[in-house]
């Protein structure tokens, strides 16, 4: 039977003790003035880049604010990968993801442009997923004006956003995506899941605060835009890394993704991280395990874009 990392173990006790109040009783108004109260980890914990640079890319509704993260160690013209960052759909932003950024950027020898698409509730279902879908279209179709390869440009994200990159993977099917990280992805849609109550006490992510996550971006289980596992067919999807956790909810949605899309005849990297949490993907400085659990996924996304 696997067992939690302790190091995760040791600093989620850390944050119990000092008596943060749950997710699912806070406005999201007060989590995310939380969330900029707390210190973040220095950026060289996670890498080093050449150089980052703020831009703006078009989404669905409006330009959207977006940062460029260009690596220090390419062998000529590097790949560029499409970023969505995590947070439910309600939280995240650019400085929130700003490491992993950095990491991804590192380990897949690739720039990294993320993207701060809208978020719930002020922006429901599917104002998101419209978002990723055009701010993706965009970098693949500028990537050379980003100082990328045009002819391999991937889609990454964590939880909601791995959501929104299969969702942008999907949408953009055959229109010349060269691969797909999905971390922890939320898929299903609302469908029960073994993790889903196996998990539900767990550390970062329990069954309340999942719940209000849903609550708040409201998407339709029956929409692909929503629940990617839906999908009638993944054939022509771009091969795939799918990193899931086994203390998360959303542990069996992610095998589930993985499994649909190699019956579907894709190409699928699946990491199954048995002692770690939702959200490991941004843990590194606090978890060795974490920390070398990231660095292989993006690695294995830098070898699908043959820069490892």
């Amino acid at each position: 039977m696997p067992t939690l990392d302790p190091e995760i173990a040791a600093a989620q006790a850390q944050l119990r003790a000092a008596g943060f109040p749950p997710i699912d009783v806070l406005t999201p108004t007060q989590v995310r003035e939380g969330a900029r109260r707390q210190p973040q980890p220095a950026p060289e914990l996670f890498g080093s880049v050449a150089s980052v640079e703020e831009l703006t890319v078009p989404g669905a509704a409006g330009p959207l604010r977006a940062r460029a993260y260009r690596p220090r160690e390419t062998s000529g013209t590097p790949p560029v990968i499409a970023f969505l960052h995590g947070g439910g759909f309600v939280l995240g932003d650019l400085d929130s993801h700003d490491g992993v950024c950095r990491m991804l950027s590192q380990e897949a020898r690739s720039t990294v442009v993320a993207v701060d698409y809208r978020l719930a509730p002020e922006h429901p279902f599917p104002a998101a997923a419209e978002d990723a879908v055009a701010a993706v279209a965009w970098i693949r179709d500028h990537a050379a004006e980003l100082g990328g390869d045009p002819a391999r440009v991937a889609v990454a994200g964590d939880s909601a956003g791995g959501n929104l990159a299969a969702v942008a993977a999907q949408a953009l099917r055959g229109e010349r995506l060269a691969a797909q990280l999905l971390v922890y992805p939320a898929t299903g849609g609302g469908r029960d899941f073994p993790s889903h109550a196996a998990n539900a006490d767990a550390l970062v992510l329990d069954a309340g605060t999942l719940r209000w996550f849903d609550g708040h971006y409201r998407g339709d289980p029956g929409d692909v835009r929503y629940a990617p596992l839906a999908a009638p067919s993944l054939a022509g999807q771009p091969p795939a890394v799918v990193g899931v956790a086994g203390f998360d909810p959303l542990h069996d949605e992610g095998v589930a993704y993985a499994e649909q899309l190699r019956a579907a005849g894709v190409e699928v990297v699946l990491r199954d991280d048995e002692t770690l949490v939702h959200g490991y993907f941004g843990m590194g400085p606090v978890s060795r395990a974490a920390d070398a659990a990231a660095r292989r996924l993006c690695r294995d996304l830098g070898a699908l874009l043959g820069t490892r």
